[in-house]
This record gives C-alpha cells, sequence and structure tokens, in this order.
C-alpha cells in the first residue's frame, strides 16, 4: 500500500532533464589540464507534489544536477524544461516569470543569510526583485512565510547570527516559500544541524509539502534521511543515475550494487554516530578518468566481464523501479 502522502501526486511533470551532461576543466599539476565529467548522461523527471530525493556520496554530482535544475548551470550538452519550457529556448522575460516557481535551500544558511541584513530585510529583498513592492506592502507576506516555518514575527528585527542553527534554517526556507514557488530544491538542508534540528526540519518540509503541494528535489548522503523524506529515490553515482525506485521500496526488492553498498552502512538518519563509506574496502574510481563501462566496476562484487567496457541502460524492472546494472536486469 502506497503511503498516505501519495494522493498528493500526479504524473505532471514540473521539471525533467534530458541526456544533460556537465564537464569542467581541471588542473593537474602546474601545465596541464584534465576534463571532469560531473555528470553523464542524467535523464530525470520531477512529477507535481513529490519529493525526489538524488542520493549518493560527495561527488557524485549530485550538487551540479541540482544547479542545473535549478537553472544556476548550464549543461554542457542536454536539454532543461521547467513546466514542459525549454529553459535555454526562454527570453530574459520568459525566464524571470518563471524564476520565483523554482528555488533553492542550501545547506548552509550562516553562508546563505546576509549576516549585515535583519530577517525582515532577507524576506523583503526577493518580493522586491520579483515583483517590486514596496515593504509595506510586503509585510503580511513575510510574517504569513515566517508562520510557515514556525517562526513569530519577533525575529522580524534579528540579524542572522543572533538566531540558532535550526531557525536560520527556517529563515532560509521562509525566504524561498514566499515567492509561492512550485519546486524546491534543497541542497543537504539539514546536515549542518543537529539530530533533534534536522527531524524537527524534516518534519516541517513534510508537512509544506502536503499543505501547499510543493515539488522537492531532496539532495542528500544519507539513504535513511531520503527514505524519511521521500517518495522517489535516484541514486547516482560518479554523474550518472544507477537506481530509480519508490521511496517505500527500499530494502524490499533487488537493488543495484551501489544501493546495496549504501544499505550496508545504513543507521538510523538521527543517530549522532554515522558510518563512514571511506572504511569500506572498495575504493571508488576518480570521477576524473574516462569510463567506458559501468561506473560502479572497480567496486562492484558481482562484476562480470562486460560491466568493464560496456555500460548498461537505466532499465525498468518493475512498476517505477529502474536500474542500471547487467546483473539486476
Amino acid at each position: 500500500m502506497l503511503p498516505m502522502h501519495e494522493e498528493f501526486i500526479d504524473q505532471k511533470v514540473i521539471a525533467e532533464v534530458k541526456d544533460v551532461w556537465k564537464r569542467f576543466e581541471v588542473r593537474v599539476g602546474v601545465f596541464s589540464r584534465k576534463t571532469f565529467y560531473a555528470l553523464r548522461g542524467v535523464s530525470l523527471k520531477v512529477f507535481k507534489g513529490e519529493t525526489l530525493a538524488i542520493l549518493g556520496e560527495s561527488g557524485c554530482g549530485k550538487t551540479t544536477l541540482g544547479r542545473i535544475f535549478l537553472g544556476l548551470e548550464e549543461p554542457s550538452r542536454g536539454e532543461v524544461y521547467w513546466f514542459g519550457k525549454k529553459l535555454k529556448t526562454l527570453s530574459k522575460r520568459e525566464f524571470k516569470s518563471l524564476r520565483p516557481k523554482v528555488q533553492a535551500v542550501f545547506q548552509d544558511p550562516t553562508s546563505s543569510l546576509n549576516p549585515k541584513m535583519r530577517i525582515k530585510d532577507i524576506l523583503f529583498e526577493p518580493l522586491s526583485i520579483n515583483f517590486g513592492i514596496t515593504k509595506e506592502e510586503g509585510l503580511s507576506q513575510i510574517v504569513e512565510a515566517l508562520e510557515k516555518v514556525g517562526l513569530s514575527e519577533k525575529v522580524l528585527n534579528y540579524y542572522p547570527h543572533e538566531l540558532s542553527g535550526g531557525q536560520r534554517q527556517r529563515v532560509a526556507l521562509a525566504r524561498a516559500l514566499i515567492l509561492q514557488p512550485k519546486l524546491l530544491v534543497l541542497d543537504e538542508p539539514t546536515s549542518a544541524l543537529d539530530m533533534t534540528i534536522q527531524k524537527q526540519i524534516l518534519d516541517l518540509l513534510k508537512e509544506l509539502r502536503l499543505s501547499f503541494q510543493i515539488s522537492y528535489i531532496f539532495i542528500t548522503h544519507s539513504i535513511n534521511t531520503a527514505k524519511y523524506l521521500a517518495t522517489r529515490i535516484a541514486v547516482m553515482y560518479l554523474g550518472k543515475i544507477v537506481e530509480i525506485f519508490p521511496a517505500e521500496a527500499l530494502g524490499e526488492v533487488f537493488h543495484h550494487p551501489y544501493t546495496e553498498l549504501l544499505l550496508s552502512v545504513n543507521l538510523d538518519p538521527f543517530n549522532p554516530v554515522k558510518p563512514s563509506l571511506s572504511a569500506l574496502k572498495w575504493e571508488p574510481l576518480l570521477s576524473f578518468e574516462e569510463v567506458r563501462g559501468c561506473p560502479f566496476y572497480p567496486r562492484c562484487q558481482y562484476k562480470k566481464t562486460n560491466c568493464q567496457t560496456l555500460s548498461p541502460e537505466l532499465v525498468e524492472v518493475s512498476p517505477g523501479h529502474f536500474i542500471s546494472c547487467f546483473e539486476r536486469i
């Protein structure tokens, strides 16, 4: 049986990337440079009302993918769509009209909030930039946004440093919500907080999604946090999506070997003791090296000869469950 909140999800596509590649030039030594591929042919849809978790280790490309969904980075190849419209074909005016509908909350609220601005000015700024309204006109919206995230108007005259870490992240969330977005990209929004505050923020995100039918892209390295919040999980490894599945199926189906690896170091998401993937014997392939076959080949316990030279495609093995693995197809 699907969770109750699934009734809020429909098949309307809010955002999509098609065959997206992203490369960067990386200096190696004094005189040479190498091409680093952060994304390698990623195709992914975000549906109305869902929370899509993008899960993977540091360096897998999940933050770059989030920035491309946000329109903050341009792909080296491939297409990005918001609400069925191709971003690179939009005029500046068309892009500006859609910008309020796609917003972000980043990992560290300390660096994302201007320390020299009071909370009321931080929240007013996006209203002024996007809608050109006055402070008097925006005050009721500012107070309403604070109420949505569980803060009172008493904080309006505070500076960010006068708030706790959890309160600062709530302000960052209020700043995004004040524009009434349809899609929020959340990049590790709780990882800088202690465990108790993490759960409070995650519960708040759940409540807000149900109340306002917002879609989330939730970027995380924690498999249990992904399961706690998400309706669907996309697992990334070295710039590729290796598995997509409904969150409630986690641990209940045959998974990609990399997802199995993540499950093997799984702990409660709110436990202060965290496992380390680096403690495992398998060593990751350096992501600037050429990948001809499956990117997980060097670490895979099920690898076969063809895995080294052929790259498996994502194949739907059951409704809503896609795997990129010769062994699991």
